[in-house]
């Protein structure tokens, strides 16, 4: 009996990983056919890469999309890790009023959320374009990265920051060389959910984007309508991205401690 649920549970498993990773392992197939075709494999060949990197709109896109990330991921950290730092010496009418406030933007549907953006930019008579991307994208980050932020502030020992100036640190070192280090893994955990969101963000861009400016979502969307296969080579690329960023955050902070582990013993012997 005990087998059998063990085989259950093993096949439970297999069928959610299959269904999860089953149309990305076929999309990576598809794009190294030769023929134009969706469905059907004609044959190897690496026309669609091709095709991928001599496409211009494509490579502005990636540029867009890179770019906005980027900016959006560290103004919003900042942001952010800022507004979280100063929610913790906050009163707690106030605390509570700005944590709820900052809730709505999760909460809400995306296009509840880019219909606002647009309404606002177009009331302050601002061009719709690359900056008009940009604000929209460190509006909808910074909640997520106070979120992630708070919890570790608010697990701080409050007594650190006040011993730490009473033996002569200023303000400033204090922030840098006490708190920072504490409640980085809630720092860098925001910062990459910031940049997904805003790497992978389509309907929020596609509302407040213009003059010409698409990130490769927009341009996904407007390639899927036409049939271009080229779609599934730029998919298989940030797919490949994707994992090699997971294995170097996995594997280089386990060398680094095993190295650093390594260096104790010696150390000790």
């Amino acid at each position: 009996m005990v087998k059998e649920r063990k085989y259950v549970k093993v096949l439970c498993i297999s069928l959610c990983l299959a269904f999860l990773y089953f149309p990305l392992i076929v999309m990576a197939f598809f794009s190294f056919n030769s023929a134009k075709s969706l469905s059907n494999f004609k044959g190897f060949s690496l026309r669609w890469y091709e095709s991928l990197f001599g496409n211009l709109q494509l490579l502005d896109a990636v540029v867009v999309s890179v770019s906005i990330a980027i900016l959006a991921t560290v103004i919003s950290t900042i942001l952010g890790t800022m507004t979280a730092i100063a929610l913790t010496k906050s009163k707690k009418v106030i605390r509570t009023t700005i944590l709820q406030v900052n809730n709505l933007p999760i909460m809400n549907p995306e296009i509840v959320t880019a219909i606002s953006l647009m309404i606002f930019f177009s009331v302050i008579n601002i061009d719709k374009g690359y900056m008009t991307m940009l604000l929209a994208h460190i509006a909808f980050c910074t909640p997520y990265v106070i979120t992630n932020v708070y919890p570790k502030v608010k697990q701080l020992d409050p007594n650190l920051a006040d011993a730490a100036m009473d033996l002569g640190a200023t303000p400033f070192q204090t922030l840098m060389k006490v708190i920072l280090p504490q409640i980085k893994p809630g720092i860098v955990a925001g910062a990459l959910l910031a940049f997904t969101m805003s790497f992978d963000d389509f309907v929020i861009s596609y509302f407040v984007s213009g003059n010409g400016v698409e990130n490769i979502s927009i341009v996904i969307y407007n390639m899927s309508k036409r049939m271009n296969p080229s779609i599934y080579a730029l998919s298989t690329i940030v797919l490949i991205v994707i994992l090699l960023v997971l294995l170097i955050g996995t594997f280089i902070p386990y060398l680094i401690v095993k190295k650093k582990g390594a260096s104790i013993n010696e150390a000790s012997s």
